[in-house]
């Protein structure tokens, strides 16, 4: 654990001796609330470009998976539980239809929020006479306590609809590309906590890219930041951890063990990026009796999973994958704004569009047609 200050390792690494531009991805949403509400952009020096990654599981969450929840609320004797975040995605339907879960509450559905498994499994309790579907959607985070629910015991009328995401394979789908788009990568601390810190090793022994965990203090992330620089610059590759407090090697096995134990891996879909292999939960056949969509199959829509597609104008997928920043975005301030989302990265706080805006980047960079003409 570092005792410096973020004024020391500033000092650290404006001293180094950068090369002419380096970008450097944070993968994790919270890395990057914490980037933006500190205002580290635009303290470290003019050569470091800071790229936001694939680390919003709420971005990322197949419209597919969405609209079968609303699907499920709207037109079955149950309660859906969710995650408060989840309520307010919105899907692409017709403006007459509910787009989002809390719209679908308008029209009468029984949809409420939870904040963790077990407030889900406490609903199921006190609601004995109906079926209770968890919309558990979420990164390694917050599917372990999932899994661990169900090693416990769940009662009998909670259903899970999953919708859980492993962080790694996404950045290993952009090493993999013709444009990575990034010299080195902060790896994201929760996802080490319960993974351990080796599941970013391939990062380092597989395409030669500098790369830290960091915590969530601007110390941390400076640390990691200042870790990645002096690697590229005197030519070492390793993987660092800068945040030794929380993660430790071999993460969480007993979290992993109740993963293993619920869940197969297979390949998974990501809204407007497609499928990416070996990247999503499933339950496995041990607990299939709990998963909502065995109980209710006729509402696993196939025909919705249209990979790369995202509200018309919005280009979420992009910044999802660090190509753009989010004020790029044909719709950003305009007719996207945190009251009224269109595309999923203005939803979440952890959404880079829903960051960008809460830390008072509120101006697109290119302004449509329709206002430079009016201008």
């Amino acid at each position: 654990m570092t005792t410096d200050t973020a004024g020391q390792w500033l000092d650290r690494i404006r001293a180094l001796a950068l090369p002419p531009h380096v970008k450097i991805m944070n993968v994790c949403g919270g890395h990057e609330r914490s980037i933006t509400m500190a205002g580290l952009r635009s303290a470290l020096p003019d050569n470091i470009e800071l790229v936001p990654g694939p680390g919003c599981p709420v971005c990322i969450c197949p419209e597919e998976d969405i609209f079968e929840a609303i699907q499920l609320s709207l037109h079955e004797d149950i309660i859906l539980v969710a995650y408060g975040d989840m309520l307010r995605v919105p899907v692409n339907v017709p403006r007459c239809d509910a787009r989002t879960l809390e719209e679908a509450r308008t029209k009468g559905a029984d949809v409420r929020p939870v904040s963790s498994p077990q407030e889900a499994a406490r609903i199921a309790r006190e609601n004995a006479d109906k079926p209770i579907i968890f919309f558990a959607a979420g990164f390694e985070t917050t599917t372990a306590p999932t899994a661990a629910l169900l090693v416990e015991g769940v009662p009998d009328n909670l259903f899970i609809l999953l919708s859980g995401r492993l962080t790694w394979p996404a950045v290993a789908m952009l090493l993999e590309s013709d444009s990575p788009g990034f010299d080195a990568l902060v790896a994201p601390g929760h996802v080490s906590t319960i993974m351990g810190p080796e599941e970013w090793e391939f990062v380092v022994e597989r395409h030669g890219i500098p790369a830290a965990v960091a915590g969530f203090t601007p110390e941390s992330l400076l640390a990691a930041m200042y870790s990645t620089l002096r690697q590229l610059i005197e030519g070492q590759r390793f993987l660092d951890n800068c945040y030794p407090e929380v993660v430790r090697p071999g993460g969480n096995r007993t979290a992993q063990r109740q993963l293993r134990k619920t869940m197969d891996i297979t390949g998974a879909n990501w809204r407007g990026v497609g499928v990416i292999p070996d990247s999503g939960f499933t339950l496995n056949s041990d607990y299939q009796v709990h998963d909502a969509r065995r109980e209710f199959p006729s509402y696993a829509d196939d025909a919705r999973k249209r990979a790369g597609e995202m509200p018309p104008g919005c280009d979420c997928a992009s910044v999802v994958l660090g190509k753009i920043y989010p004020n790029e975005c044909r719709l950003f301030g305009v007719a996207c704004q945190p009251r009224h989302p269109i595309g999923p990265c203005m939803v979440s706080d952890e959404g880079a569009c829903r960051i960008w805006w809460s830390g008072g980047m509120r101006e697109p960079v290119v302004k449509p047609k329709c206002l430079q003409a009016t201008a």
